[in-house]
């Protein structure tokens, strides 16, 4: 795969075998800003877990302090007072019957689907069209509560869903390009340190094995998070 003028400079300042600071991987990755888009910035990392026992998989949310840098568009499913209260909260749309047909006919002008524990039973009927596009509402996400209000300003904040995949792996966005070095170097952190936290029991030898840090169109920049992870206890 051929690869663009700027990836190949910011590649060459990379040294593989070293691992960075959280620190020098945003500078370096900085130094490769795109100038056609305001490019995405991922963490990636691959844990010594084995998803396929149910007491292994990483899963859960966090709030990233600088949000993500993406306007998220709000759907909330729910009925009289907590239709309002999640309009109040600045959810983008909130009802129930009108939006379950619109969803039903493939509306998909949303990103997050938050719903009352009394709206899943219609909700759940929908799981075949909600399901592949990553849409359903999980009790595990955060995205089904009677607490409407609390969901869709932690969704607007910054609030993202991470799992590990079948091989161990997880991915989240952590920001964009434009953000300064240190909004990304404090989301990063702070993404790092809940995927510590939620640390399965059940988890053994090695459990973070290795943490990348790339923009979309850069190279990835290994991180010394174990160092990260000492220093920051």
């Amino acid at each position: 795969m051929k690869h663009g003028k700027q990836y190949r400079q910011v590649a060459e300042k990379i040294d593989r075998a070293k691992k960075y600071s959280v620190e020098q991987a945003v500078d370096l990755i900085k130094s490769a800003k795109a100038k056609k888009f305001n490019e995405t910035v991922e963490v990636a990392m691959h844990l010594g877990v084995d998803p396929r026992h149910s007491d292994q998989q990483v899963r859960g949310t966090v709030v990233l302090p600088n949000g993500t840098g993406k306007t998220v568009r709000v759907l909330v499913l729910a009925k009289g007072e907590k239709e309002k209260e999640a309009l109040d909260a600045g959810a983008d749309h909130a009802g129930n019957a009108d939006y379950l047909k619109k969803l039903g006919e493939g509306w998909t002008d949303i990103d997050i689907i938050i719903a009352t524990p009394d709206m899943m039973g219609e909700v759940g009927k929908l799981g075949k069209v909600l399901g592949p596009r990553g849409l359903m509402p999980n009790p595990k996400s955060g995205t089904v509560t009677f607490d409407v209000a609390k969901a869709v300003k932690e969704t607007k904040a910054g609030k993202i869903e991470f799992r590990t995949d079948k091989a161990g792996n997880v991915q989240a966005p952590v920001g964009k390009m434009s953000f300064t070095k240190e909004q990304l170097v404090e989301n990063i952190k702070v993404f790092l340190h809940e995927i510590q936290r939620v640390k399965p029991h059940t988890a053994k030898g090695t459990y973070m094995k290795s943490m990348t840090v790339s923009s979309t169109m850069g190279p990835g920049v290994r991180i010394d998070h174990q160092t990260e992870l000492v220093t920051h206890t």
